[in-house]
């Protein structure tokens, strides 16, 4: 039962943490060993399943509720009774008010009954149990963070800066508003970059954002917006976005036209914050938390330790704030891994003597983020620039602009804008340019290629259904006759047969055999003496189940359940353990039936006759026969085979016409030679399933070895090492030879119907495909990573398009994901590719004329490629894979469109900025000469703003003071 006026009430908590979802008019009782549930009879049928999962480990007791009222009291009390059984003391959230006839018709039989009991409030241990966050609560919680960033970034601050530029009145109270309502409307989604599934976890405010300035300041969380004007001097905002219910806070300071004191202050404050991350760490207390960061202030400027923050922040997830971890002086609680915090540090009401006008002669300075706690310290979830020159603005005045008149630069944009000048100093970028043109060009193409394709291929409509995922029905015989049953049935006893993987059931005095494999489940519940076996069947039409499973004749009548009492807890319990092990033997038999369904018979190897066949000598195969020894790889009619040297019977063979792909690496650069063959249908090799066989030979022999080398006893110096170099280059090139020699022998003796590829290593670039970082190398059809296990082999053919994600300015990689033609098959991921090979990877996409994108996020792409197998006409109709390229679009018309025009974004942006670049081309000294040795024509400004950009995402900045002062004589300006 809950107050519909608050949604952070714990009792709400508490039912979103249990079931995921607010279950209103509904009471729970948790004894020791059960939960009791009075509920209506809708929500009673859906709490129906908690019974049959297993993974619940006390019992679930549900009572549905009707339209009866004597019927519904008498649940109440029995409700009562059940408290009464266990003692006087019932815990309560005690500040939860619940309000509504359920809740007033729950008093008065409480009241009725005539027991009292003592309330005792349990708030704080059940805090305790819901701050520790799981895998998916992080997930939730992280995207929530990330959502409160975008809002902050692309739009609070590009409508807050238009504002305080172009001096137009607009109350805090209506800004907050305006800033409230972009994210009620899901059309602004993607103007605001969210993730594309967004919308599924039903993004919502935790708070109204609250907008502060003029002076007026409160830096508490019940702060609200006042009716006000924004103000151009000091300018708070602070917000909160909800996701799948889990909460998220951030909060920045902005400062227009800032005093060096300001500057300093504020710098400061990021000390203080890193000092508090850093000491946010696993184990450590609270209070020792906030402590530090007062004697850090006390030390550095003690002259703001009056003005500092009474608390640090809260502990946050499904409750915004949670009072039992208050981040203050007086907490004594430990953190844990895994706990999330909502961290606020600031100075209230700083003096400042030097202001331009009234309302900014006191100040406030605030940061707020969403923080995780891990072993070396908080980790920050939240992703909003908080370096002084990304949150500060110098505007110019009028007689300034008369004397210099200077474009308006945005801190969002560091884009050059198009003008007679060229914004590039050497050739090379203008023929870079005019490359990256030209691709984009040829990608556009490409892409309406396949835009059109695509309408052509589904423009029936419907939806997609895989051959191979249709169910079979499938017969199962226990016994032929009935003197094939076990002995033990003559004594009507349940009876579990493992050898026939039957159960043999008595019912009505006959006994009756069930296969395993239509017991769903089973489950055993001890009731004062007696044990109860419930045995719960396969069946069609069963709630919360997919109508999946196959039936000879669904319209049959079916058992779905039966239930067995005894007093014998001691056999009814190794009945139970005996059923447990039958099934899990069972479903392990089907698991590997069904990975093995896939397994197609090779045809006969047929041998040469007559002759001896090609072979290569002292080769090892992966996977590996028994026994280390090399052995040799032959050539015959119609495949390969690979003989162990210890047995003859040990042995591979791989058809020519089951290969899908043959590689030829060589050893260059390469601790070993090798020739690969990916299949087209897995085959057995021992008791390994595997579609990838590969055979080897190490570029280093033993005998060679420096160590082992028998002239190493009487010859030294350079020259022998020299004779070793030449050495191994020579053997080097002898082992690729021999083996590319016998790859195109193969290509030869199968009549071209296996080709060799050989992976193009002046194109390879770092990746991640797996868990470890490995060099990717594409070869004439493919994407190959064949050193070692696990291999990676990508045919591009199948590819419909590749994503290329977390590509924006100041990370140092960036990911890129694959989708195929067939949409049922799982994207491939290649993660944390240097952002130094970015345009590598686009030549080269571009040269296999396979379309590409690109965005600054990583994609959820389970639900878009079953968004697209659901109904791909309706996918295409609305513009298939373009909806990739909105960001990239946007991105490329802010950098195309000039710097006197204004933007047509809803948010009302301007798009007339010129980039930092261009800007900082005006100062003096930006054409210096050390320019020529930069790649990229950036002076060194340029590369000094952004290699401290990089360190403060990290806040590994240990120079932050000693550089201040030269980083606010570079900081960028905006025309007034």
């Amino acid at each position: 039962m809950s107050d519909d006026d608050n949604i952070y009430q714990k009792t709400t908590a508490m039912q979103t943490w249990l079931f995921g979802y607010e279950l209103t008019q509904t009471l729970m009782l948790f004894t020791p060993d059960t939960l009791h549930i009075v509920t209506g009879s809708n929500k009673a049928k859906i709490l129906e399943s908690l019974k049959q999962s297993d993974t619940v480990q006390f019992g679930v007791e549900i009572y549905a509720r009707s339209k009866d009222e004597t019927h519904n009291r008498e649940l109440f009390q029995k409700i009562i009774d059940i408290m009464a059984k266990q003692g006087e003391r019932v815990g309560v959230f005690a500040k939860d008010k619940q309000s509504g006839a359920f809740a007033e018709t729950w008093k008065e039989a409480l009241q009725s009954s005539g027991k009292t009991f003592e309330n005792v409030d349990i708030s704080a241990g059940v805090a305790e149990v819901f701050a520790i966050k799981d895998d998916e609560e992080l997930r939730s919680t992280k995207t929530a963070a990330r959502l409160s960033s975008l809002v902050m970034k692309n739009y609070f601050i590009e409508e807050m800066l238009n504002i305080v530029d172009l001096d137009r009145k607009i109350s805090h109270e209506k800004l907050a508003e305006k800033t409230e309502d972009v994210l009620m409307d899901d059309k602004n989604y993607k103007k605001l970059k969210f993730p594309a599934d967004a919308a599924t976890g039903s993004p919502e405010w935790c708070y109204t954002p609250i907008i502060q300035s003029g002076g007026e300041y409160d830096l508490k969380t019940s702060a609200v917006s006042n009716e006000k004007d924004l103000h151009g001097g000091t300018i708070i905002c602070s917000l909160g976005v909800r996701y799948k219910s889990y909460c998220s806070n951030i909060g920045r300071t902005f400062l227009i036209n800032p005093k060096k004191a300001q500057e300093k202050n504020y710098e400061f404050l990021l000390d203080v914050q890193r000092k508090v991350l850093e000491s946010m760490k696993e184990n450590a207390k609270i209070k020792d938390v906030y402590n530090r960061a007062i004697d850090f202030i006390r030390n550095k400027k003690p002259e703001l330790e009056k003005k500092f923050v009474k608390t640090l922040g809260f502990g946050t997830g499904l409750e915004f704030r949670e009072s039992s971890y208050l981040l203050n002086g007086k907490n004594a609680k430990e953190l844990q891994q895994n706990m999330i915090f909502s961290l606020s540090v600031g100075f209230q009401d700083i003096d400042n003597p030097n202001a331009p006008d009234d309302q900014s002669k006191k100040y406030s300075l605030l940061l707020i983020d969403t923080v995780k706690i891990t072993k070396e310290g908080a980790q920050i979830m939240t992703d909003c620039d908080t370096s002084l020159n990304e949150i500060s603005y110098m505007f110019k005045n009028e007689e300034e602009e008369e004397e210099e008149p200077v474009t308006r630069a945005s801190h969002t944009s560091q884009r050059a804008a198009k003008s007679a000048v060229l914004s590039t100093k050497f050739r090379s970028e203008q023929e870079e340019a005019s490359k990256e043109q030209s691709r984009k060009e040829h990608q556009k193409v490409l892409a309406d290629q396949k835009h059109a394709e695509g309408l052509k291929r589904y423009g029936d409509g419907g939806s997609l259904k895989k051959d191979d995922q249709k169910s079979v029905f499938r017969k199962f015989e226990s016994y032929k006759r009935d003197t094939a049953l076990p002995k033990e049935v003559n004594n009507l006893r349940i009876v579990v047969d493992q050898r026939n993987d039957t159960l043999v059931l008595p019912i009505y005095g006959l006994a009756v055999p069930f296969h395993i494999s239509t017991l769903q489940k089973a489950t055993k519940t001890d009731e004062g003496e007696f044990v109860y076996l419930r045995l719960n069947f396969v069946t069609p039409g069963q709630p919360g189940k997919k109508d999946d499973t196959p039936f000879d004749d669904p319209n049959a009548n079916f058992v779905r359940a039966l239930s067995f009492r005894s007093a014998d807890s001691g056999r009814m319990t190794e009945i139970y353990n005996q059923i447990l092990e039958m099934k899990k033997n069972a479903v392990k038999k089907e698991s590997e039936r069904k990975e093995m369904a896939d397994i197609v018979e090779q045809d006969k190897l047929i041998e040469v006759k007559g002759k001896r066949p090609p072979r290569l000598a002292d080769v090892f195969a992966r996977p590996g026969l028994d026994g280390k020894r090399p052995g040799e790889l032959e050539i015959h009619s119609n495949g390969l085979r690979y003989v162990s040297p210890l047995r003859n019977e040990n042995r591979i063979d791989v058809l020519f016409n089951n290969i899908k792909h043959l590689f030829f690496q060589p050893c260059d650069g390469e601790l070993i030679v090798l020739i690969h063959c990916q299949l087209k249908n897995p085959i057995m090799i021992g008791k390994k399933k595997t579609e990838h066989v590969q055979f080897y030979r190490e570029a280093s022999d033993a005998q060679f070895d420096e160590t082992g080398n028998r002239r190493r006893k009487y010859v030294y110096g350079d020259e022998d090492e020299l004779a070793s170099e030449q050495e191994e280059r020579r053997r080097r090139a002898a082992l690729n030879k021999e083996f590319k020699q016998f790859g195109e022998k193969i290509t030869e003796l199968s009549d071209q119907k296996v080709e060799v590829d050989i992976p193009f290593l002046d194109l390879a670039f770092n990746g991640v495909p797996f868990r470890t970082n490995v060099l990717l190398k594409p070869t004439q059809d493919c994407l190959v990573h064949l050193s070692e296990a696990p291999f990676l082999v990508v045919t591009l053919s199948d590819v419909e398009i590749v994503h290329l994600e977390r590509v924006q300015f100041g990370l140092k990689n960036f990911d890129m994901v694959f989708t195929f033609k067939d949409y049922f098959q799982t994207p491939i991921h290649v993660n944390t590719i240097p952002m130094s090979q970015l345009d590598n990877v686009k030549d080269w996409l571009d040269s296999m004329d396979i379309v590409y994108y690109e965005g600054p996020v990583n994609l959820n792409w389970g639900p878009i490629m079953k968004t697209i197998q659901e109904d791909p006409a309706e996918f295409y109709k609305e513009g298939g894979w373009s909806f990739l390229a909105i960001e990239s679009d946007a991105e490329e018309s802010e950098e195309s469109g000039s710097e006197f025009e204004a933007s047509g974004s809803d948010f009302g942006s301007s798009s007339d900025e010129s980039s930092y670049a261009s800007d900082a081309s005006m100062d003096d000294g930006s054409g210096s000469g050390s320019d020529e040795d930069d790649e990229s024509g950036e002076d060194w400004d340029a590369l000094e703003e952004k290699a401290k950009r990089a360190d403060d995402k990290k806040f590994g900045s240990s120079k932050r003071e000693a550089d201040s002062d030269s980083d606010n004589d570079r900081k960028k300006k905006r025309k007034r």
